[in-house]
């Protein structure tokens, strides 16, 4: 009997793909909207992989308290601050907001700009306090 018309290997070849495609989806997401990252894994790319840190909170939010090396962006003129900044699109880059929920949208425009890898911090500065690391007060 041929492999692929028995019924029983037919429901393991079903199994097969839809855990590959549920195994796959996230990497897919990853590839399509940037990297969300834990304030541990934040930390790796900002120390190890010197990954720029870039802060699209209000000034009054980044003066009472940022990540190390961060640097703040209007979040109304993305490409016009980072330009400004004149940063190597080699590096990463780890956008930082409040919650996590607008630098997600954000990832789109810095891509635009050439960079390479962009991850963003999941939960924001307030998964960064809640991991106890130290905020750099102005």
């Amino acid at each position: 009997m041929n492999f692929l018309t028995q019924i029983d290997n037919l429901a393991l070849i079903a199994l097969l793909l839809v855990s590959g495609t549920t195994l796959f989806l996230p990497t897919l997401s990853t590839l399509i909207s940037g990297k969300g990252l834990s304030p541990t894994e934040a930390t790796i790319w900002i120390n190890r992989r010197k990954a720029y840190v870039l802060d699209l909170r209000p000034e009054e939010a980044y003066k009472a308290g940022r990540l190390p090396g961060a640097k703040l962006i209007n979040p109304a003129a993305i490409s016009a601050a980072i330009e400004k900044l004149k940063l190597d699109t080699k590096h990463p880059v780890v956008l930082v907001c409040e919650t996590g929920a607008y630098s997600r949208k954000a990832i789109n425009e810095v891509k635009k700009l050439g960079f390479a890898e962009i991850g963003t911090l999941d939960g924001g500065v307030q998964a960064w306090k809640q991991a106890a690391l130290p905020l750099v007060r102005q």
